[in-house]
């Protein structure tokens, strides 16, 4: 009698244990808006571990399309909003190079920790914005071999177009793309946390 009490308790338990995992990865699943019930009530179920690794590793490559493709799609955004007001000798990447620079004196190598130009010669670039006129370079004056560079005038008005730019999809990116301060939090993190990931990749050669 005692066997099959404690026999039933374990099963109890067992169904409870399992309830609750249930429970906690439809939560996950709620707020990170990542995965559908059905996905998660696959990965509970057992006895189908290839399956489920085939599934992780057809969302982690949709995953790394998507950084791509946003990152595209950033680029053509800045790219129609300086067609629309008429500025064509400069393109999107420099426009990014031109923002991220900003208010700071920086080494290329600096700038080039600041921000990912897909496919892009940072090199290059900066040489056209110098011979534009958005940048200038100046030799420190402790270290002779290091060179600075800083936006003049005119780059400073590309910085603050594209900050308008940025200040007008706020106002929208949560009313029509439906993106909360609390989604975007929680993109940042995950996005931390695979850049780390990638950045040990490559530190301990994993």
């Amino acid at each position: 009698m005692w066997g099959i009490n404690l026999s039933l308790t374990n099963k109890i338990k067992h169904r409870l244990d399992f309830i609750h995992y249930i429970i906690g990865s439809v939560f996950v699943c709620v707020v990170r808006g990542a995965v559908s019930m059905t996905m998660v009530l696959d990965r509970v179920l057992p006895g189908d571990e290839e399956l489920a690794q085939g599934e992780y590793k057809s969302v982690y490559l949709q995953m790394l399309r998507h950084i791509e493709r946003l990152h595209r799609l950033l680029l053509d955004v800045i790219r129609d909003e300086f067609e629309r007001g008429g500025k064509w000798d400069i393109n999107a990447v420099q426009a990014l190079l031109i923002y991220n620079i900003g208010d700071n004196k920086l080494t290329a190598g600096e700038l080039r920790g600041r921000g990912f130009y897909l496919g892009s010669n940072v090199s290059y670039n900066l040489k056209k914005l110098i011979a534009g006129g958005y940048i200038e370079q100046n030799r420190s004056t402790r270290d002779r071999r290091s060179i600075y560079i800083r936006l003049t005038d005119m780059g400073k008005g590309v910085c603050e177009s594209i900050d308008e730019l940025y200040d007008r999809q706020l106002q929208a990116v949560e009313t029509i793309g439906g993106l909360a301060l609390e989604d975007l939090l929680s993109m940042n993190q995950m996005m931390m946390r695979l850049e780390r990931f990638w950045h040990d990749q490559i530190r301990f050669r994993l």
